[in-house]
């Protein structure tokens, strides 16, 4: 009861705010629709940008972009986590590399990107993968030196090799670690995404926002806003869920 109380004030000051944009913008308190424009002239657009096809083009091109760059990203992140936070070797190998280019923002490498492998496709892929790898790599690598040593050197007594333990003990109990990295990177990696398109790739929902501009259509670049906000937010959710999913029964 107490969480659809909470749910219900939620949805609650969202259709306040959107009454309040709509009479804001209805009798002009800020001047000049063509620059704030109402909701529902918004959603209009958003709805003919579906009808003829722009919208959807441009949405799915961003998001094969961002499906590969996440899952190379987070297969590589993974990985060199696991094997970072296993074997201290390792570790002390890679560790001072990892924290020296780990706080480059992902955008700081797209000067760089754009002179190296040029404006193509593969450009805003490569800055997914960036944006994905780090943080994933460093999560996952803390969650697998946080397991508690004891039950490894148990499991090992009871003659599991190390694959068995790594496999059984280690990467189920650093799952939350490693999933706190997805969350964190599953919204960053849209951000990046439609900054990367806007700069310099002319499909995409940030090449999308960038035509709007030219043409002074607020409506649109609005409209692309709302998609990035449901896209973040959904990724975000589909991670929370999965973790819940797959930690329930050892919680």
């Amino acid at each position: 009861m107490a969480n659809r109380f909470r749910s219900g004030w939620g949805i609650l000051s969202i259709v306040i705010f959107l009454a309040f944009w709509e009479g804001m913008a209805r009798l002009s308190i800020i001047p000049g629709q063509i620059f704030f424009p109402p909701f529902s002239v918004v959603i209009q657009e958003f709805y003919a940008l579906i009808v003829n096809g722009v919208l959807i083009d441009n949405f799915f091109r961003s998001l094969v972009r961002i499906m590969i760059g996440f899952f190379f990203g987070s297969v590589a992140g993974l990985l060199v986590g696991i094997l970072m936070g296993w074997k201290a070797l390792i570790d002390r190998a890679l560790g001072p590399l990892i924290s020296i280019i780990y706080p480059i923002p992902a955008l700081g490498w797209l000067p760089l990107l754009m002179l190296w492998i040029g404006i193509n496709e593969l450009l805003p892929i490569a800055i997914v993968f960036i944006c994905s790898f780090f943080p994933i790599c460093y999560n996952t690598a803390t969650g697998v030196r946080g397991v508690d040593r004891n039950l490894i050197r148990v499991a090992r007594t009871m003659g599991a090799s190390d694959f068995t333990v790594l496999r059984t003990v280690v990467v189920p109990l650093a799952l939350p670690n490693i999933f706190t990295g997805f969350r964190l990177e599953a919204g960053m990696a849209w951000r990046v995404i439609i900054a990367a398109e806007m700069v310099a790739i002319p499909t995409g929902i940030g090449a999308l926002m960038m035509r709007a501009e030219s043409l002074i259509r607020v409506d649109i670049i609005i409209v692309c806003l709302m998609v990035l906000s449901i896209m973040c937010f959904s990724f975000e959710k589909l991670f929370v869920f999965l973790e819940k999913r797959l930690t329930a029964k050892w919680r």
